[in-house]
């Protein structure tokens, strides 16, 4: 058994969700948000090649110690599985493991916004599921992909770096693709994918400038994509596709992200009462003002569309975190630290608002 698996095993048992391993600190997990040591034994950096080194293919770690930088999938058994990162910083090897839950979570083990389904039932168009770091993206799109499985007929192409969800086929015939197995990069299995007709296709990371394109092509040619990417709410979504051109490119880029963008979900995770955390969404629908909005370049405008469109079903970020306030899901500092518009929540802070 590696020995990687029994610090898990620990981690697990304290109900922990990330297992964070740097020379020279001792294993570290997060607790319902916080960093905690696991033990008092420091990681040197022997111990930690061998952590890293037993779970990972050859090849895989030929590629890690070229690259310095390396996503894969590791599994316990029986127990559970999860996404691992290795990286190099200033003190050599480091690792950041996350559970990924063993079973795919669905719209109501979640509590997903209902107006979600909306966006699974669409034929074309790209959906882009945003957020930081650990904020459930995954998760959130593995219950959409779930979703259209139980209640659709599609054809659906995942890719991944690494595979995450397992899917089994039920109404839906769906076809699994991991980035450094089965393909050389994500935007060389969407080029195979735009061959093999697919009715949606699942994106585990829009970074490269290719891949984008390549996302917006798919959208625009009439299948409906799911991506993702780490920002925090629809306007910073746009700005960072539309961005991600030259400049001499952009005007096109509008136009075409014009023309397909089907929906963006922001998604933030906050500290729960008494313990756990909550999701909080922005959600930006279909509406007829996007478009032009889109094409004009006037992003800004954007948050007056989901304003506007709460009868439809959308709702800024600031929009959930109070209904989760209200709701006794989160603590006033919780939500104050959170929000985009702090002014709004500091009457129900008990003290004086933190500095910005």
């Amino acid at each position: 058994m590696p020995a990687i698996d029994d610090l898990l095993r620990t981690m697990l048992e304290q109900g922990g969700s990330d297992l964070h391993l740097t020379v020279g600190l001792p294993p570290k997990a997060r607790l319902s948000g916080a960093l905690v040591p696991l033990d008092d034994t420091v990681i040197d950096a022997e111990r930690m090649e061998t952590l890293l080194s037993e779970i990972c293919p050859p090849k895989r770690w030929a590629d890690y110690l070229e690259r310095h930088d390396l996503d894969l999938a590791h599994e316990i058994p029986g127990l559970a599985r999860f996404r691992a990162n290795f990286l190099y910083n200033h003190w050599g090897m480091a690792a950041v493991l996350r559970q990924i839950p063993g079973k795919i979570l669905t719209f109501d083990d979640l509590k997903l916004p209902e107006v979600l389904k909306r966006l699974c039932h669409l034929e074309q168009g790209l959906v882009v599921v945003t957020g930081p770091t650990g904020s459930g993206k995954s998760t959130t799109l593995a219950a959409m992909i779930d979703y259209i499985n139980t209640n659709l007929r599609k054809h659906i192409i995942t890719i991944e770096d690494p595979i995450e969800f397992v899917h089994q086929a039920r109404e839906s015939v769906i076809v699994h693709r991991e980035v450094g197995e089965h393909t050389g990069s994500f935007a060389a299995a969407l080029k195979g994918a735009m061959r093999h007709d697919p009715d949606i296709v699942l994106l585990g990371e829009m970074r490269e400038l290719e891949t984008i394109k390549l996302a917006l092509s798919c959208a625009s040619m009439g299948m409906l994509v799911f991506g993702t990417l780490h920002t925090n709410n629809a306007p910073k979504t746009i700005d960072r596709i539309i961005n991600a051109f030259p400049a001499e490119e952009q005007n096109q880029v509008r136009v075409m992200l014009a023309g397909c963008l089907a929906g963006v979900v922001a998604q933030l995770l906050c500290k729960r009462i008494p313990k756990g955390r909550v999701a909080v969404h922005e959600i930006l629908l279909p509406h007829e003002a996007l478009p032009n909005t889109i094409r004009s370049g006037l992003i800004s405008n954007i948050r007056g569309i989901i304003d506007g469109g709460a009868a439809d079903g959308m709702i800024s970020m600031d929009g959930s975190l109070m209904a989760q306030l209200k709701a006794g899901n989160i603590l006033p500092e919780e939500a104050y630290a959170k929000a985009a518009n702090k002014a709004l929540f500091a009457p129900h802070l008990t003290g004086e608002a933190p500095a910005h």
